[in-house]
Order: structure tokens, then C-alpha cells, then sequence
């Protein structure tokens, strides 16, 4: 039987659950600030930090069952006829950047700003006949088949949407509305506006899903939302906070976990629990990614005697999959340099290119792309 609807914010949970959450929060704070702080340090962090939010992009998307991978979208770059998967893609990178750029810039996360990263979302994309940037005007809702009756839940009327989402959008920015629940405290713990960070995505994620307020792109915007209220929240001083890969890894029971929140007896706990794990094992993979990429690129420099083979070895961890018309272009080199270059960086065994190829060949950083994936 299908679930129908969600509860306004904020929420409870049961007195006994409390101090498990605040126990693994503590760890896992202490994991992201770290994580954090090591990457923003790191003299790799201007090579690699778009292609940490292609990463994120592609398994954000690959969640709604998208087919495209990593190495598909590095090795697709550029191409001028994307397919409709790369599009989904390529616009979710754009929207996490847009998004993040306006969050740094004072704007807060409101209803205007999710309305237009969802229209930058759906651009051209697979769905874009779904209103772009407006909420659905119709009932929706999430099962396997097209018929309502195979639901697993059913989200809010239509017609309620703008009240829960200013109810959502108050949460976000921290400050007391008048549509917030009101709880007997004695009954339970209440995380409220001002709660932990990492509590507050988890929260505002799985109440933005369960509102549904779109046709389409609602969970790949949701995932947007919760790198963005890293940054509002200071969690973090860089836009890495992506949990995608990690929800990814356990598709079935993020789903499962999300639903739990909704109908008349919410699963709150559980939801908070599962999600909190998720960005400690974010937080650990992001180090140790980041460890194997300054120890790849030391490595490397070593091996160059150049000061534009460093240059050129230091670009390819910023396009793996690279041709000497871009490393000439982005580097401002001749083409012959920038060829003679590459060539020494492949005879070093740094970087690889088939040698039969006449044109356009790539030289391709596969020790970097071993690592990001």
C-alpha cells in the first residue's frame, strides 16, 4: 500500500536515538572538516575541482538510471552532439556550479533559486517538456509503473506545494516561521532549524523529495540541494560535499530509507542514520582520493625535465583525455611544443596515446582516472 504525503517541518525523533546520532556525528563532522580542509589546502585543488563536480554530476545521475559513466563523459568531452544522457549531465554540473556560486555570493537557498537551477537542470534534457523552473500542477507520483494504483508513495496535492516548500525554505535559512509543528519535547528530541548541519541536509533532502515538487528532476535537484546547504552552513569551505557516489553505491536502500520518512509514522532515525554514515564514508573516500592524486602528480613531475612538461603534466589532471589543440590552447603554447610536450610525457610513461592514430589523437592520463573512479 502506498505511502501518501509528508509532515511540515521540523521533526522529532525518539528520546533513546539521541545521543547514537550525536556519537556518529561527532566522528563524521571531525571526517568532513578534515577532508575539507586537506582539500582546500592541497596544491591540486585548481586541476581537480571540476572534475569532482563531473564526478558528482555523473553519479547523481546515474542514481535516476542513467547509463553514462565517468570515463564516458571525459572521454565525450567536447563532443558537439551530446546524447540525451550527457546532457542530463552536463546540465546537473552546470546547476551545482551555478547554485554554489550564488550560495557563495550571499543568496539564499530559497524557492526562486531551486525554480532556477531546476530550469538549468532540464534544459534540453530528457523530460524538458516538464516545465522547467515550475512546480507540477497535477498529482504525481513514485512507483514502478505509470499507473498510480503500483505506487509506493504519493506525494503532497499540488495545491499544497508552495506551503511546504516556504515551510522547507524557512528551515534551510535557520529562522522561525509560524508553520513549523509544535511538539511536547518531553515525547522526543526535536531537530529544528537551528540543528547540526549535516542533520539539516539529511532532513532537508528527504523532505524536498517527499514533497516532490516538480514532474521530473526532483532527485537529482534534491542532491543539488545538500551540497549547497554545506556551503551555506559552513560545513565546508569548498563545494565538495557530494554524497551521490556513496547513495549510489546502496541505491536500493537510499530509496527504501527515503520512503521510511513519509505517511503517518515516520522513520526519521533510520533516514538521519543511513545519510550521516553516507557522508563519513564521502568524507574518507575524498581523502584518500585526494592523497593518491598529489602523490600521482609529485610523482610525475619528477619524471619531467621541462618546465612546460610540468605545466602540461599538472593540465592533464584537469582534462585526462587531452589532444595538443587543447593543451596548446588552454596552456598558450605552440602546437608544436605543446605536441612535443605530450610526446615526452608519453615516452616517460606518464600518460598514454596510440601511436597508429594520425589525427586527432589523445594522450590520456589513465593513473588519474584510475583514482577518480
Amino acid at each position: 500500500m502506498a505511502k501518501e504525503g509528508t509532515s511540515k517541518l521540523p521533526i522529532m525523533i525518539p528520546n533513546e536515538y539521541v545521543l547514537v546520532i550525536y556519537q556518529l556525528l561527532a566522528e563524521v563532522n571531525y571526517k568532513v572538516g578534515y577532508s575539507s580542509s586537506q582539500y582546500n589546502r592541497s596544491f591540486m585543488k585548481k586541476y581537480i575541482e571540476d572534475l569532482f563536480y563531473l564526478k558528482e554530476s555523473v553519479q547523481s545521475t546515474r542514481i535516476e538510471g542513467t547509463q553514462v559513466t565517468f570515463t564516458d563523459m571525459v572521454e565525450e568531452r567536447g563532443n558537439k552532439n551530446p546524447s540525451w544522457e550527457n546532457i542530463e549531465v552536463l546540465n546537473y554540473q552546470e546547476a551545482l556550479q551555478q547554485g554554489a556560486s550564488s550560495i557563495k555570493t550571499g543568496y539564499p537557498i530559497s524557492t526562486r533559486l531551486i525554480k532556477e537551477l531546476h530550469r538549468t537542470l532540464m534544459e534540453n534534457a530528457r523530460g524538458s517538456n516538464a516545465s522547467g523552473g515550475e512546480f507540477r500542477k497535477i498529482q504525481n507520483f513514485i512507483g514502478p509503473s505509470n499507473k498510480i494504483e503500483d505506487a509506493v508513495y504519493i506525494p503532497i496535492g499540488a495545491n499544497e506545494i508552495d506551503e511546504y516548500m516556504e515551510n522547507l525554505d524557512f528551515f534551510m535559512n535557520g529562522v522561525p516561521h509560524s508553520s513549523f509543528r509544535k511538539f511536547n519535547k518531553t515525547n522526543g528530541f526535536v531537530f529544528d532549524e537551528e540543528c547540526d548541519p549535516i542533520i539539516k541536509a539529511a532532513v532537508m533532502h528527504a523532505q524536498f523529495e517527499s514533497i516532490h515538487p516538480f514532474l521530473d528532476g526532483n532527485g537529482r535537484l534534491g542532491r543539488i540541494l545538500i551540497a549547497l546547504i554545506a556551503i551555506k552552513e559552513d560545513l565546508v569551505d569548498v563545494p565538495v560535499f557530494f554524497v551521490s557516489e556513496e547513495l549510489e553505491k546502496e541505491r536500493a536502500r537510499y530509496y527504501a530509507m527515503l520512503n521510511g520518512v513519509r505517511g503517518d509514522n515516520p522513520d526519521w532515525y533510520s533516514w538521519i542514520k543511513f545519510f550521516i554514515t553516507a557522508c563519513g564514508r564521502m568524507a574518507d573516500s575524498l581523502l584518500s582520493k585526494l592523497k593518491a592524486v598529489e602523490e600521482l602528480a609529485s610523482n610525475g613531475l619528477k619524471k619531467c625535465s621541462l618546465e612546460s612538461e610540468k605545466n602540461i603534466w599538472l593540465y592533464t589532471f584537469s582534462d585526462p583525455y587531452t589532444t595538443a589543440a587543447r593543451v596548446a590552447e588552454n596552456l598558450h603554447l605552440a602546437p608544436g611544443s605543446a605536441r612535443k610536450g605530450l610526446k615526452a610525457l608519453s615516452d616517460a610513461g606518464l600518460l598514454y596515446t596510440d601511436e597508429t592514430a594520425i589525427r586527432n589523437r589523445k594522450y590520456r592520463n589513465y593513473d588519474l582516472m584510475r583514482i577518480l573512479n
